[in-house]
């Protein structure tokens, strides 16, 4: 996976305002020798706020639209203060720490570490769970200057002793209000007691909700608001589209669309880990090559499946929410909601995979009598209509009545309807799966298991924990 800074926006668009060049900003050399070698001079509008910020010193709390630049609108200004100061003592400390809410978004931002800083000296670590704990704990003793974790494993290494926190100068939140959808906040408020209380905090966010407000008070110190767009919004360069379909004719459009189209490259949400693997399977039948990617997925699987879609042996990539942080695909085209997300946020998130970097994208929503309210959320959110097109052939039947879709996925599929919304299946809610419930079993919940992110189980698995997605 390769992390690139977007395009300034409006680069190459006449009256449309260019923003700063990167060597404007107060980079060091060996900061803008990297960023040219990914092909790029000009600040996104969250570069050229947050970089000065974050140099300065200052705590920051800041909300752009996905696919605008936020990973490096952090990066840059961190390998510089480290730069700029640079540590005493022959080990090397941490002095970085990254969280992220998922592994992709862990790797990526890792990835953009190493890449901004390949003329610079530091080492980096990265941590999530769904792989083996050892190899991490040996490079953590060689000496690193950067982690990059998610909340769980962490955890897990602050547990065995394996980590220190005690010299971190700067700590960041990433899409943290996914953390917070996710139930991380006990675990961020557990890493928190292991910092130094003297320390430089970011939180960067997708969506700027009044819960991120309320979780700045509690960690960050007098910050400088950062808000490049309204909250909630799409990215403009997004064409969103609503079409409206029989719930049991999704599967048909959805594989016609794609085949009439000649769609190459086409990442597709569903609401569960089952609906994923579903819907994957049956556009394989249809002749469509395919592969799904959530949170019961062993890193290895999910690792692959990203690869093969974005060097397209993979035509379609069916994915849950889970996925929609830390996708970055270059000049992705495509993206449909098979269903609608339950969080209206999470659909700002989904579409957010295309149209990055300025480029246009097109976001596609089937949308069947069920989901009308979860689409009425949506609009609430978005303050704004998405345009509805009938496909001749698709139309929805007026006879047919709605059904409550938490009480439809208790139900296997017929015909081409999927279980959406399966609350009680094989996935995080089910009390003796092979989920995140299950201490047990093979997934988040499972101390012993391929993924130590959800040390605590999900809210099926423990009465007493906050609700919780295996990442």
């Amino acid at each position: 996976m390769t992390a690139r800074l977007p395009m300034a926006l409006g680069q190459g668009n006449p009256g449309v305002f260019i923003s700063m060049l990167f060597s404007q900003l107060g980079l060091s050399a060996e900061l803008l020798r990297a960023i040219a070698d990914q092909g790029y001079e000009h600040a996104t509008p969250i570069q050229e706020k947050a970089i000065p910020l974050v140099l300065a010193g200052d705590d920051v709390l800041a909300g752009a639209q996905t696919g605008t630049g936020k990973t490096a609108g952090f990066t840059l200004p961190l390998l510089q203060r480290l730069q700029s100061s640079p540590a005493t003592g022959k080990r090397p400390m941490i002095r970085a720490l990254i969280l992220t809410p998922t592994r992709e978004l862990a790797a990526q931002v890792g990835e953009s570490v190493n890449n901004y800083g390949r003329y610079l000296p530091y080492r980096t670590s990265i941590i999530f769970g769904g792989v083996g704990i050892n190899p991490q704990i040996a490079k953590l003793r060689r000496g690193v200057e950067i982690v990059v974790a998610t909340p769980g494993r962490l955890l897990d290494h602050l547990q065995r002793g394996t980590i220190n926190l005690s010299q971190v100068e700067t700590l960041i939140l990433d899409e943290a209000d996914r953390m917070l959808d996710m139930g991380f906040i006990n675990d961020i408020r557990k890493v928190m007691k292991s910092l130094p209380a003297k320390r430089q905090t970011l939180l960067f966010s997708a969506t700027f909700s009044q819960e991120i407000k309320r979780l700045s008070k509690d960690l960050l110190n007098n910050p400088s608001l950062i808000e490049v767009a309204r909250q909630n919004s799409a990215a403009e360069s997004v064409t969103q589209v609503v079409y409206p379909v029989d719930r049991g004719r999704k599967l048909e459009l959805l594989s016609h669309m794609i085949g009439a189209n000649n769609w190459r490259q086409v990442l597709v949400f569903t609401r569960t880990k089952h609906g994923a693997n579903w819907v994957s399977q049956q556009l394989q039948r249809n002749g469509l090559v395919s592969d799904a990617i959530h949170g019961n997925k062993s890193q290895n699987a999910r690792t692959r499946a990203l690869s093969d879609f974005k060097e397209g042996k993979v035509r379609v990539l069916v994915a849950t929410d889970i996925a929609a942080r830390g996708l970055d695909i270059e000049q992705l085209p495509h993206v449909i909601n098979y269903e609608l997300p339950d969080v209206p946020e999470d659909y700002v998130h989904r579409i957010g995979r295309t149209g990055r970097a300025g480029l246009e994208g097109k976001a596609i929503s089937l949308v069947c009598i069920d989901e009308k309210k979860l689409l009425e959320d949506i609009q609430r959110v978005l303050k704004r209509k998405i345009d509805k097109v009938l496909i001749p052939g698709y139309e929805p039947d007026p006879n047919i009545l709605p059904e409550p879709v938490r009480k439809r996925s208790n139900r296997r599929p017929t015909g081409n309807a999927r279980p959406g919304g399966n609350r009680t299946g094989n996935g995080a809610g089910n009390r003796n799966g092979s989920s995140a419930g299950n201490r047990n079993g093979s997934s988040a919940g499972n101390r012993n298991g391929s993924s130590a992110d959800n040390r605590n189980g999900s809210s099926a698995g423990n009465r007493n924990a906050p609700r919780r997605r295996a990442s």
